[in-house]
C-alpha cells in the first residue's frame, strides 16, 4: 500500500478540528497539492478552507482522515474512517515525512509526561541554543511540530513536547533520545482507563533507542523495565554509575563521563531557580537530553543558570507583609499541585474546576499537613471537599461562587477578587496563597493562563487598596 503521507497531491483530506494544529495541517496539506476539507463541530469558517460538520460527512467524501490530537477513538467519524478503511494520519508523523523532503537532516528529540513537559523542553530548547544549535521547542507547547518543520528557518533540532493523546496517534516519527518525566492520573476521562493513558506515555520509546528516565517515580521504572534501549536514569538523590543525580549541594553526571567510576557536576543546586525538587529533576532530565546530542556540560551550567521558567508555573506574584502570593494555574492535575503545595509549609490553597476523571485523595492524603485552609472553586469542587473532609477532617474549607454578574472570558474579574480577599482574610505572616487548582480551567475560565492572569490582578489590587 502506498504511504498516504508521500502522495498528498490530489488526496482527498478530512481534517478533523478547526483548532491551532488542524488549521496549521490544513495549511500544510494545501501547500502539498491535497483536497482539503475540515470538519469541526463548533467552527463553522475558516478563511481558505470548506468546513463541515462531523455529522454531515459520508465515507465516500474523503480518502483518508487527519487527526487532530484531542479526538477520541470512539468519535462516529473515525469510527467511520476505520470501517470503511480510510487511512487515519496525524499531525507528528505529517511533519515527520515533511521533514524528511524538506529538512532531512533535522533531528528531533522528544520528551513527555504528565507534569513539567512545558518547563523542561523550553529548557532543554534553550540549552541548545546557547550551544550555538539552531533548536525551537514545539509540539505542545507554542508552536506546532508541522509549523516547525515547514518554517523558513530549517531548525537543526526540533525538541517536542508530546502530549498522551499526540503518542495515542503517533506511528512513524523517530527521536534521537526521549524522556519520561512522570506519570501520574490525568486525562482519564479521555483514555478510559489509567493503564490506557499510561500505555499512550510510555509508547514514545517504541520511537526512540535512547531515553532519559525519572528513578524516583516508580510508574515510570516499573513500566519501563522490559524495554530494551538505553537507559539513562536521574533522580534527587545519590547516582549510581551511568545515571545522573544530586550529591550534597550539585548536580551530578554519571552517565555522560568518560569513565563511569567518575563523576562532573552539570550545575550548582542553587543555581536552578526555583529551587524547588521537581524543578530540579527537570533540570536533570534536560541536561540529559543536551548531553544526548553532545553539548558540554559547561554550556548546561550557563544555560540552567540563565534560564527562566514560563508564566503561571509556581510563579510568585507577590510578597506582602509576610504572605507569599504564587500562581501555578498551570498545574491542572493533583500530580502538578502536589508538587507545588509540598514546596511550601503553610499553605491557603485555592482549588478546583474540572478533575477530568483523577482522584484526589492520593493528593490530599499526601499534602494535608503542609495545609492552613482550603479555598474551593468551580465544577469538580465537591471530589477535592470530599478527599479532604477524610485526609483532614478539622481543616477550614471555604466555597467561592462566582457573582451572578461575572461570565467567563469578560472583563469583571469579581470572582477571583472575591477569592484572593478570603485567602487574605486567613493569611497571616510566614503563610503561602496557592492558586493549584489541580483542575483544568475551562469549566469557569478561558484557559489555565486566564486563571493565572485574574489571580495575578486581583492580588496587585489587592496590595494596592492595602496601602
Amino acid at each position: 500500500m502506498n504511504n498516504p503521507y508521500l502522495n498528498l497531491s490530489e488526496q482527498r483530506i478530512l481534517v478533523a478540528g478547526a483548532g491551532v494544529t488542524g488549521i496549521a495541517v490544513a495549511e500544510a496539506l494545501q501547500s502539498k497539492g491535497a483536497i482539503v476539507t475540515i470538519a469541526d463541530e463548533k467552527i463553522e469558517s475558516v478563511d481558505g478552507f470548506s468546513v463541515v460538520k462531523p455529522s454531515e460527512v459520508t465515507a465516500d467524501a474523503f480518502d483518508s482522515l487527519l487527526v487532530s490530537p484531542g479526538w477520541r477513538e470512539d468519535h462516529p467519524l473515525i469510527l467511520m474512517a476505520r470501517q470503511s478503511q480510510k487511512n487515519i494520519l496525524n499531525e507528528i508523523d505529517l511533519a515527520w515525512h515533511i521533514k524528511g523532503e524538506r529538512n532531512p537532516g533535522q533531528k528531533w528529540l522528544a520528551l513527555t509526561g504528565t507534569n513539567g513537559k512545558t518547563t523542561t523542553v523550553e529548557m532543554v530548547a534553550h540549552i541548545l541554543q546557547n550551544a550555538g544549535l539552531h533548536a525551537i521547542a514545539c509540539g505542545n507547547v507554542g508552536t506546532t511540530v508541522i509549523e516547525s518543520v515547514m518554517s523558513s528557518e530549517k531548525y537543526d533540532y526540533l525538541v517536542l513536547e508530546l502530549s498522551s493523546f499526540q503518542l495515542h496517534w503517533l506511528r512513524d516519527a523517530e527521536f534521537i533520545s526521549a524522556a519520561i518525566l512522570n506519570i501520574a492520573q490525568d486525562h482519564i476521562d479521555w483514555h478510559g482507563t489509567f493503564d490506557a493513558y499510561a500505555s499512550d506515555k510510555i509508547s514514545i520509546l517504541d520511537k526512540s533507542t535512547t531515553a532519559i528516565l525519572n528513578a524516583d517515580d516508580g510508574e515510570v521504572v516499573a513500566r519501563t523495565s522490559h524495554w530494551l534501549g538505553r537507559k539513562v536514569f536521574y533522580s534527587l538523590d545519590t547516582p549510581g554509575p551511568g545515571e545522573m543525580g544530586v550529591v550534597e549541594e550539585l548536580l551530578v553526571d554519571r552517565a555522560f563521563v568518560i569513565d563511569a567510576q567518575e563523576a562532573a557536576m552539570f550545575a550548582e543546586l542553587n543555581e536552578i531557580v526555583p529551587t524547588v525538587p521537581h524543578h530540579i529533576s527537570n533540570a536533570l532530565a534536560a541536561a540529559g537530553l543536551a548531553s544526548m546530542v553532545g553539548v558540554s556540560r559547561e554550556v548546561i551550567r550557563e544555560a540552567l543558570k540563565s534560564f527562566k521558567p514560563g508564566r503561571h508555573r509556581i510563579e510568585v506574584v507577590a510578597t506582602h507583609n509576610g504572605v507569599t502570593w504564587i500562581d501555578d494555574s498551570k498545574a491542572t492535575n493533583p500530580h502538578a499541585a502536589a508538587a507545588a503545595i509540598l514546596s511550601n509549609l503553610s499553605v491557603i490553597w485555592i482549588a478546583g474546576g474540572l478533575a477530568k476523571g483523577a482522584s484526589m485523595q492520593p493528593l490530599t492524603d499526601r499534602t494535608w499537613p503542609r495545609m492552613k485552609a482550603a479555598i474551593l472553586i468551580g465544577e469538580d469542587r465537591e471530589l477535592i471537599f470530599e478527599a479532604l473532609s477524610k485526609s483532614a477532617p478539622n481543616l477550614p474549607i471555604y466555597r467561592v461562587e462566582p457573582p451572578s454578574t461575572y461570565a467567563k472570558g469578560a472583563s469583571d474579574n469579581s470572582f477571583m477578587i472575591e477569592i484572593v480577599k478570603l485567602a487574605h482574610s486567613i493569611a497571616a505572616e510566614g503563610d503561602s496563597v496557592l492558586l493549584a487548582p489541580a483542575c483544568a480551567s475551562m469549566d469557569q475560565f478561558i484557559s489555565y493562563s486566564d486563571r493565572g492572569n485574574r489571580f495575578a490582578e486581583a492580588v496587585k489590587e489587592l496590595i494596592h487598596n492595602d496601602h
